[in-house]
C-alpha cells in the first residue's frame, strides 16, 4: 500500500511538471516563443504574478515591491482567478510616462477562452526604480498601479542625498558679477534618483530640475533645494545663498572656431557627407548666448549639434557666435567639397536607407553612412529593422558587419566600436524591446489573428513573417486592427512592392477613422476608412493616380520628385506621425510630407464610385491597410505602434 501511493505520488508530480513546462513552452500574449521559459532554461530570479477577474477598476491581485534582475512575469486572467464572462484583460507596462522606469516593453493580453486558457508569462529584466502598469483595453482605465523595485538589498527607505554648488565671477567679498549658476545634483544608492526640484526665492511651488538654474536679478537670492528617489524617499529640504551684483560692461566679443571630418579622398573632397562642429567661448565675463550658422548663403539657424552636409558639390557654412551683452563675433567661413563615393550599378540591398547618418534603431551613431564595397549603404547592410530573435544574435550580426566593414576601409576602428556600442545600447532583440512601441503585428498567427478583413480582396500570412495583400481573393477592402483607437502616434511598420510583372503596387495605409462594424455605412465598410479616415499613399508608379507614395489622399498631393521611386521587391521603413491634425510621413529615415488637416476640409471623388472625404478633425481611430486586388500586390510586416 506505501508503495503504491509513493508510485501515484511521483505521477502526480510529474503530471504538474509536464504541465508547467507545456505553459512555459507557449509564448506570452503575441510575443515570439523565444520569449517564453523553456523546459530546459534555467527559471528567473524571482516571479511575479498579477491576477485578473470581471472588475474593470482593478486587478484581483498584484505584486507592489521587487528586486532587480530577471524575472518571470505571470499574468492570468481565467476562470480559476474569478473571470466568469470571458472578458478580456492585459497587463501591460508603461513605456511613455515621465516618472517611471520605461525599458520593459510588456503587453500580456489573456481571456479564459484563449489557447493558454487565460495564463500567460513572459521574462524581463527590471531596474531599481518604478514601473507603472495599466490594462490597455478601452474602458479599463482604472485598472493601473505601480511596483517598486530595490537593488536587491531590501527595501528602500533611505533618502537620496542632495547638493548644490554656485558657481560664476566673483568680486573681493564673494558677490557674483553679473550672473549666478546653480548646479544642483543628487545621489541614492539604492532604488536611484527619479528628480530633483527647486524654488527660488521663496517660490510656493516646486520647480523640475532639468539644467542649470542662472539667477542674473541684482541682489540677495536663496535656492531651495530636494530630490527624490524611485522608491519615494524625499530628502530634507536644503538651501543655498548668495548675492549677484552689477558687473562691469562686456564688450569682449566671444571665440568661435569650425573643424569639418569625414572620410576624404586624395584631392581632399568629402566621399558623401561632410561634418562641421562648431566650437565658441566667452571671456568678457557676461556669458555666451547663441551660436548660430548658415549653409551657402542662407539664413542663419541656431547651432545645436553637428552639421551634416551630404549635397554633392562645394559648400560654405558661414558662423558667429553672441554673449548675453549682445556682442557678436565676426563671422567665419569655412568651404569644403562633397562627391558621391560611387556604388555597384543597381545593388541587391535587403532594404533602402541612404540616410546621411547611420542609425541603430533610434540610436545616432554619429557615423557617416557610407556605401559598401556591395553598393548598399551601411544602414541597408544592418538591417536593425528585422525581427532578431535574441540580442546575441543582433550583436553577431553586427559584429561581423563592422569586421567586413572595416576590412574594405569603409569605416575606420572608432566608428566599428561606436557602431557596436550604440548597438548594444538600442537593446535591439532584447524581449519587449521596442522604444516605446507596441508591436501589433509581428509576423505570427497570434497577431495575424486579431486583424479582420472587410470589403473584398484578401491577406495572406506568410512564413518569413509578412502578409501580403489579393493572395487569394480579388476586390478592393481593407485588413483593420479593430483592438485599439489611437490619437496621437507614431506608427512604423515596412512595405514591399510585390505587383506581378513591370506593374507597380496602389495601396495605402488608414489612420484615425471610426469603428466599421456599428457605423451607418456599414453596408459597405471598406468605404468607412476612405470616407472618414486618411489614406496615406502607398504608390510608385510612373502612370495612372496623381497621389504618389507619401500623399494623404484626395488631400496633400506628392509628386516622385519629394517622394522617390525604389526597386521593386525593396523593403521600405514608413513611419506615420500624427499630432493634433499634423500629419508627418517618413520613408526609410526621410520626410516626405507634412499635411495638417483644416476643419471641414472635403475631398470631392474624381470617380462617381467614390464616397469622397468629409475631413472632420477626427482625435482619435483606427489603423488600416489598403486592398486593391490580385495585381496590385504589396507586402507588410514589423507593424508597431507608438503613442505621442
Amino acid at each position: 500500500m506505501r508503495s503504491g501511493a509513493l508510485t501515484a505520488g511521483v505521477l502526480r508530480r510529474a503530471l504538474i511538471t509536464l504541465v508547467a513546462v507545456c505553459l512555459a513552452l507557449l509564448a506570452p500574449g503575441g510575443l515570439p516563443a523565444a520569449d517564453a521559459a523553456a523546459p530546459d532554461e534555467p527559471r528567473a530570479a524571482q516571479t511575479l504574478t498579477w491576477t485578473a477577474g470581471d472588475s474593470i477598476t482593478e486587478y484581483t491581485s498584484a505584486p507592489t515591491t521587487a528586486v532587480a534582475g530577471e524575472t518571470t512575469i505571470v499574468f492570468e486572467n481565467s476562470a480559476a482567478t474569478g473571470n466568469t464572462t470571458g472578458m478580456v484583460h492585459t497587463l501591460t507596462f508603461d513605456t511613455f510616462t515621465d516618472g517611471y522606469n520605461k525599458d520593459v516593453n510588456l503587453n500580456l493580453q489573456a481571456s479564459p477562452n484563449d489557447e493558454n486558457s487565460g495564463k500567460w508569462q513572459a521574462t524581463v529584466n527590471l531596474s531599481p526604480g518604478k514601473y507603472r502598469y495599466f490594462c490597455a483595453i478601452p474602458g479599463h482605465g482604472s485598472m493601473v498601479g505601480e511596483l517598486i523595485v530595490t537593488d536587491g538589498g531590501g527595501e528602500d527607505t533611505t533618502a537620496p542625498e542632495a547638493a548644490a554648488e554656485v558657481t560664476g565671477e566673483q568680486d573681493a567679498n564673494g558677490a557674483y558679477l553679473g550672473s549666478a549658476t546653480v548646479e544642483l545634483s543628487a545621489t541614492d544608492d539604492m532604488s536611484g534618483v527619479d528628480r530633483i526640484e527647486y524654488a527660488l526665492d521663496g517660490a510656493a511651488e516646486w520647480t523640475p530640475y532639468e539644467a542649470p538654474v542662472v539667477v542674473d536679478a541684482l541682489g540677495e537670492h536663496t535656492v531651495r533645494f530636494r530630490a527624490t528617489d524611485k522608491a519615494g524617499n524625499t530628502c530634507e529640504e536644503k538651501s543655498v545663498t548668495f548675492t549677484v551684483a552689477e558687473a562691469g560692461e562686456d564688450t569682449t566679443p566671444p571665440t568661435v572656431t569650425a573643424s569639418v571630418s569625414g572620410e576624404q579622398n586624395d584631392d581632399g573632397a568629402y566621399l558623401d557627407m561632410a561634418m562641421v562642429m562648431l566650437e565658441a567661448a566667452d571671456t568678457g565675463g557676461s556669458g555666451l548666448d547663441k551660436v548660430e550658422y548658415a549653409v551657402g548663403g542662407g539664413a542663419f539657424q541656431p547651432y545645436t549639434e553637428m552639421v551634416h552636409v551630404s549635397t554633392v558639390g562645394e559648400h560654405t557654412v558661414s558662423y558667429r557666435a553672441t554673449d548675453k551683452a549682445g556682442n557678436s563675433s565676426e563671422v567665419g567661413t569655412v568651404t569644403f567639397t562633397v562627391v558621391e563615393k560611387y556604388p555597384n550599378p543597381d545593388p541587391v540591398c535587403p532594404e533602402l536607407d541612404s540616410r546621411p547618418i547611420v542609425f541603430i534603431g533610434q540610436y545616432d551613431t554619429h557615423v557617416p553612412n557610407r556605401v559598401t564595397a556591395s553598393g548598399c549603404t551601411i544602414n541597408e547592410v544592418i538591417e536593425d529593422e528585422k525581427a532578431w530573435p535574441k540580442q546575441k544574435a543582433f550583436l553577431d550580426h553586427i559584429r561581423n558587419v563592422t569586421d567586413e566593414l572595416y576590412a574594405d576601409a569603409v569605416i575606420n576602428g572608432e566608428e566599428r566600436q561606436l557602431i557596436r556600442d550604440t548597438a548594444k545600447e538600442s537593446g535591439i532583440g532584447k524581449p519587449g524591446q521596442n522604444d516605446g512601441y507596441t508591436p501589433i503585428f509581428t509576423g505570427t498567427e497570434n497577431s495575424f489573428s486579431k486583424w479582420e478583413q472587410v470589403g473584398g480582396g484578401s491577406f495572406g500570412l506568410n512564413g518569413d513573417g509578412s502578409m501580403t495583400s489579393g493572395t487569394t481573393v480579388d476586390g478592393m477592402g481593407m485588413l483593420w486592427y479593430p483592438q485599439a483607437q489611437y490619437g496621437d502616434f507614431s506608427l512604423k511598420l515596412q512595405w514591399r512592392d510585390d505587383a506581378p510583372g513591370d506593374g507597380r503596387t496602389n495601396s495605402g495605409v488608414f489612420v484615425r477613422f471610426p469603428d466599421v462594424r456599428d457605423h451607418p455605412d456599414e453596408s459597405r465598410p471598406e468605404w468607412v476608412a476612405i470616407k472618414y479616415g486618411h489614406e496615406v499613399q502607398v504608390f510608385d508608379s510612373e502612370a495612372g493616380d496623381q497621389y504618389k507614395t507619401g500623399s494623404v489622399y484626395g488631400f496633400d498631393e506628392i509628386t516622385h520628385g519629394g517622394a522617390g521611386v525604389t526597386p521593386k521587391g525593396t523593403w521600405n521603413d514608413y513611419e506615420i506621425r500624427v499630432v493634433d491634425q499634423k500629419y508627418e510621413i517618413y520613408r526609410n529615415g526621410i520626410l516626405l510630407n507634412e499635411f495638417e488637416n483644416s476643419p471641414g476640409q472635403l475631398f470631392e471623388p474624381p470617380r462617381g464610385d467614390d464616397p469622397g472625404t468629409d475631413g472632420r478633425q477626427h482625435a482619435k481611430g483606427y489603423i488600416g491597410l489598403q486592398v486593391h486586388g490580385t495585381t496590385d500586390v504589396v507586402s507588410y510586416r514589423d507593424i508597431r505602434i507608438k503613442p505621442l
